[in-house]
């Protein structure tokens, strides 16, 4: 019989100290040996949640992730596989200082090093190579990233089955289960501005999030699908502005939009159009890609693009 692989995940965690990158490794009581912060998934977690959480509980740091950095894979004890998805994740000077991390049963020490320290520290060669895939982001310029997620509004009622406007469909049962559901992936990317079109299936789609955040939503008829289908949409003017911030913000939007929200992306970010937008774009209800964009230097393009898919 074939074994279920076992998935986990977690962190590079880096910061600059006095203008030199430093990486955390943890020294595990257990194992006696250096590694990188990771764990298990959750029932029910994604695994962007899984990893903000483990690297939470194993160093006190609570962070917001940045590009993915690899997947590693290996042969547990017993024969199992092993999937880890790693991303990279600022420790920021206030998160360091909010640490309440002493050693314990687990976890015996936490070390800042420097990157050709770490990987001499580090105990497995797995480890190794993503914080190789890790540096070579680094030796291209791209260090500090925020997202710009995109979002496809939650199961909503169908067309047919709604007698009143377009615009006031309500989402299902299900759609206002995928609604919670993606509030904790949201938060581990650090989402803070909410951007939605008005339509009632996109505004009550990141309800949840608003409130978990404390943060009001933004609705705007320039990303909603009235605007698109009567060709008065605007997503270049929502993109502009979220380009121009540098802060992570989620864009609550329709399928037919999403395309032209993807495209508006590349061309803000000088980045090659290709068939990557398209995929990024092809989104199931509740699910969202997130696009990473360089804090320094947005104009540079477009780092990484990944696709979350709504546990519900």
């Amino acid at each position: 019989m074939t074994q279920t692989a076992v998935y986990a995940a977690g962190g590079v965690v880096w910061r600059l100290v006095e203008g030199k990158l430093k990486i955390l490794l943890i020294h595990r009581t257990a194992y006696a040996d250096v590694t990188l912060p990771k764990g298990k998934v959750d029932p029910g977690e994604t695994l962007a949640e899984t990893a903000a959480r483990e690297i939470f509980e194993e160093t006190g740091i609570r962070v917001a992730l940045g590009i993915p950095v690899g997947v590693s894979r290996y042969r547990m004890p017993k024969g199992r596989e092993k999937i880890v998805h790693y991303w990279a994740a600022e420790a920021t000077d206030d998160a360091i200082r909010a640490s309440a991390f002493v050693p314990n049963k687990e976890i015996a020490a936490l070390e800042w090093v420097s990157p050709r320290k770490a990987l001499g520290y580090l105990s497995y060669p797995v480890d190794v190579e993503i914080v190789e895939e890790f540096l070579s982001y680094v030796e291209d310029g791209v260090l500090s990233t925020f997202p710009i997620v995109v979002l496809r509004h939650a199961k909503a009622v169908a067309r047919e089955d709604w007698d009143g406007p377009d615009a006031a469909r309500p989402l299902t049962a299900r759609g206002a289960r995928q609604a919670k559901a993606i509030v904790g992936p949201l938060r581990a990317f650090g989402v803070r501005k909410i951007v939605s079109s008005d339509a009632v299936r996109c505004v009550t789609t990141v309800t949840p999030l608003a409130a978990a955040l404390g943060r009001k939503i933004d609705r705007t008829p320039l990303i909603g699908q009235d605007a698109w289908e009567e060709g008065t949409s605007d997503p270049r003017a929502v993109i502009g502005r979220r380009v121009r911030s540098r802060k992570p913000a989620v864009l609550c939007s329709h399928g037919p939009v999403l395309p032209g929200i993807l495209r508006e992306l590349a061309l803000a970010t000088g980045t090659l159009r290709g068939s990557y937008l398209g995929s990024a774009s092809a989104l199931d209800t509740g699910a969202f890609s997130v696009v990473h964009l360089s804090a320094t230097n947005p104009g540079s393009g477009i780092v990484a693009i990944e696709t979350h898919e709504p546990k519900v």
